[in-house]
């Protein structure tokens, strides 16, 4: 059972003229800023200094604690937590915030935690799709139409670029930049920054094993375009040049399009990139249409958001 409640003024809880539709078990605080027609579940709960976007849906036992901001059009499923403090013997109690744009799903069991400094935040972008268990630790930053499958951690200030799929059980070490159309593998786990349109194999560490072709692809990158990164990476791999080197290769040879992106995430890495190596017992490639299975071909059909 649902109650249905009217905004009560201007001052009020909603708003003047906004329907709530609010589960009577449902904890919401007198503080909170809620948007019309948001759904709170049974026993969820929603915290002080939180705002909840138009026609966001919270499940049953989710808690969304203070300071958090959820976008419009978004699905909060059972027993996820959104704005726990920072799992960071720095934290000191501050005020810092959990943002979450529109058109998200949050699934079970998802934790995404707030930033440690004062005023800091926590961002996940638009239509990102969070899978059960999934977890973004403090001061991450996702871009938009990001997949985290079930299982995948993302450790402290780890940035992960538009249309990156994290694979599950795939882990991200602090510190470390995902590029955007970068797809990690199931168990994957990385140190090291992976460059935009490339790919990580199952259970590889540290290795990127080929470019994302039909990820970028189905992103309506051209054929010409697809050609571009294709040489960016015989560039940086297998060239034998020094990295820097490679660098003032990529800048020569491209001044714009999707492949003139890679030496500036390179020049700006902080903790190295990851480099290539081809799996054993295979034939070399840098083409992901040898890498990818259905799971993760579906996945990057792209996620259309959650049936309304």
């Amino acid at each position: 059972m649902l109650l249905q409640l009217a905004g009560v003024g201007a001052g009020g809880l909603f708003g003047e003229g906004i329907t709530m539709n609010i589960h009577p078990t449902a904890i919401v605080d007198s503080s909170a800023r809620l948007g019309p027609d948001v759904v709170i579940g049974p026993y969820a709960v929603v915290g002080a200094d939180v705002e909840i976007g138009a026609r966001t849906r919270i499940g049953p036992h989710a808690v969304v604690l203070d300071h958090v901001r959820v976008g419009e059009d978004c699905d909060i499923h059972a027993h996820a937590v959104l704005g726990d403090v920072p799992q960071d013997l720095k934290f000191r109690g501050v005020i810092s915030y959990v943002v979450i744009g529109p058109g998200c799903v949050i699934r079970e069991g998802v934790t995404i935690h707030r930033g440690t400094h004062e005023g800091s935040a926590t961002v996940i972008g638009a239509r990102c799709y969070l899978m059960a268990n999934s977890h973004v630790a403090h001061n991450c930053r996702l871009g938009d139409r990001v997949i985290m499958a079930n299982g995948a951690l993302l450790a402290g200030d780890v940035q992960v670029g538009d249309g990156a799929i994290i694979s599950g059980n795939a882990v991200v070490h602090q510190f470390t930049r995902i590029g955007s159309l970068a797809m990690l593998s199931g168990g994957a786990a990385v140190g090291q920054d992976v460059l935009p349109f490339c790919t990580v194999a199952a259970a590889e560490r540290n290795r990127v094993g080929g470019v994302n072709i039909i990820g970028m692809r189905r992103a309506g990158f051209t054929a010409e375009q697809r050609r571009q990164v294709r040489r960016a990476f015989e560039i940086v791999f297998r060239s034998g040049l020094s990295l820097r080197e490679a660098v003032e290769r990529l800048r020569a040879e491209f001044p714009d399009g999707p492949a003139a992106t890679w030496a500036p995430f390179i020049e700006g890495s902080r903790r190295g990139i990851c480099r290539w190596r081809p799996r054993r017992g295979r034939r070399a490639t840098q083409d992901s249409e040898e890498l990818e299975d259905e799971p993760a071909r579906n996945m990057q059909s792209g996620y259309q958001g959650s049936p309304r």
